[in-house]
């Protein structure tokens, strides 16, 4: 399903192929409208690296037992020709204006991704 203008909610979809559950579909499609400011505003393409997860699967790569991807409101990304730090700078000055939700930002350099997600507090990070 098109969830806005440039993300698809299979973008979501965790990566041992299970979909989106139908409760957690509404926190992934407020995620993609918070991830659409941050796409206007860094003027590059997203890629999702991983969206929601299966307990399962968040067990399997590591992720903490009350991960945000396990209710579909975290996204690990990529901005095309951003460094981490500066995702991370654009998604705190959204923040800051009221434009998206106040969440969790971890900034992932030597991976080069961040995380966002929406969890309504404030959560800061560096892995």
């Amino acid at each position: 399903m098109q969830a806005t203008a440039h993300f698809n909610s299979s973008e979501f979809d965790c990566k041992d192929g299970t979909t989106v559950p139908e409760p957690y579909m509404g926190n992934v499609i407020a995620l993609c409208l918070a991830l659409e400011h941050l796409r206007l505003v860094a003027d590059e393409p997203i890629t999702i690296i991983s969206g929601y997860r299966s307990r399962k699967y968040n067990r399997k790569c590591g992720g903490a037992e009350k991960s945000q991807h396990l209710s579909g409101k975290a996204s690990d990304i990529r901005v095309k020709d951003k460094t981490p730090e500066e995702v991370a700078a654009i998604l705190e000055d959204l923040i800051r204006s009221g434009t998206i939700p106040q969440g969790g930002i971890g900034v992932y350099p030597k991976q080069n991704f961040v995380h966002y997600d929406i969890r309504g507090t404030r959560a800061r990070w560096k892995g």
